[in-house]
């Protein structure tokens, strides 16, 4: 038997860098959101045992390094079963994009495997296998506007952001995550030391305040909290934004809010000066009509909200001429999410 899933793609609305902990791990606060941009992934099982990893991606490894290849290790333990998985790997996401695509193969991959298995785990079980494995796993199991807390993988659904038309712009430059966390690490500590020998100013920006980091997370929890009121409040009168629900249309303005809250990725700040083309990218789809646009996690991908799919579909095509692949796609609800992963 062989089961054919969709493994969505998210972005992020926000990120915020605390302090360093001393698992290694990062404090970490992000709304992410999944989008319909997707890969698709297969799972059957033979005699035998094992577990294979195909695709015809070379840059997808097909050893235990993958993520599809630990968390099925894990599931087919958990539940006591046996014979030898195959997972196939249709790739369409960009690797190291900052979407989650790994993350979200591998959750695919678990829910394709119990239908397979004709078996379920219970969800804390599912949560904290998927939390074993990575960071980003957990939101996939939720889907929609999922708040993330942590290091990333403490995930609690938020009210769900209504449809909205994104533009993702993928630059083939491959971004490590790891690296840019040390190279934010590095930016701190450079911040908190006193100017270089010679009195040579520091090249780091001013918002690598040292003491910011149990503050800065602090500040962000404050403001999604306010955001979150603003969304109860909306419902009989106007949110952040000052726009009345019924007057610009109940769509935009939860949107709108939460951009209005001040929403920025830390990782901005030590990505875009190694790789200044990517901050350009962010310009051109502010200049094309996104009311906001930002890196996804660590990049490369750079995503512009819109409020018109031929808006999207526009800046989309300005990209795609000037060379940095884009597509136009749509956020997903939480109750899209799980209608469209077995819908393939």
């Amino acid at each position: 038997m062989s089961v054919t899933v969709r493994s969505f793609a998210k972005i992020n609305l926000g990120l915020y860098i605390g302090a360093r902990r001393d698992d290694g791990f990062h404090d970490l606060r992000t709304v992410y959101q999944t989008i319909a941009l997707h890969d698709i992934i297969r799972v059957s099982i033979e005699r035998g045992s094992a577990i294979e990893i195909r695709s015809e991606d070379p840059r997808v490894p097909k050893d235990e390094s993958n993520t599809c290849h630990r968390i099925v290790e894990r599931v087919m333990a958990a539940l006591n079963a046996k014979g030898r998985v195959i997972i196939e790997i249709e790739k369409r996401l960009p690797v190291k994009g900052g979407l989650g695509g790994a993350s979200g193969n591998a959750v695919a991959a678990l829910l394709a495997l119990e239908r397979v298995l004709k078996k379920e785990l219970p969800g804390a079980e599912r949560l904290r296998i998927a939390a074993e494995v990575g960071s980003d796993l957990p939101l996939f199991l939720i889907g929609g506007t999922v708040l993330g807390v942590g290091r990333g993988e403490e995930v609690f659904p938020l009210p769900d952001l209504p449809p909205t038309p994104v533009l993702i712009a993928t630059p083939e430059i491959a971004v490590s995550t790891p690296k840019a966390f040390k190279d934010w690490d590095e930016a701190v500590e450079l911040r908190s030391t006193p100017a270089a020998e010679g009195g040579r100013p520091h090249t780091v920006s001013s918002k690598l305040t040292p003491s910011s980091a149990s503050d800065r997370i602090l500040m962000s929890g404050r403001a999604l909290s306010a955001w979150l009121n603003t969304q109860s409040n909306s419902k009989s009168g106007k949110g952040l934004s000052g726009v009345p629900a019924r007057g610009r249309g109940r769509a935009e303005t939860p949107l709108l809010d939460l951009v209005r809250t001040g929403i920025e990725n830390d990782f901005e700040q030590v990505v875009f000066p190694q790789y200044p083309e990517l901050r350009e990218v962010k310009r051109v789809l502010e200049r094309t009509g996104a009311f906001y646009a930002s890196l996804s996690g660590s990049g490369s991908a750079i995503y512009g909200l819109f409020r018109t799919q031929t808006a999207a579909e526009k800046a989309a095509a300005k990209l795609e001429k000037s060379g940095t692949p884009a597509q136009a796609t749509t956020t997903l609800t939480r109750r899209q999410y799980w209608k469209k992963i077995f819908d393939c």
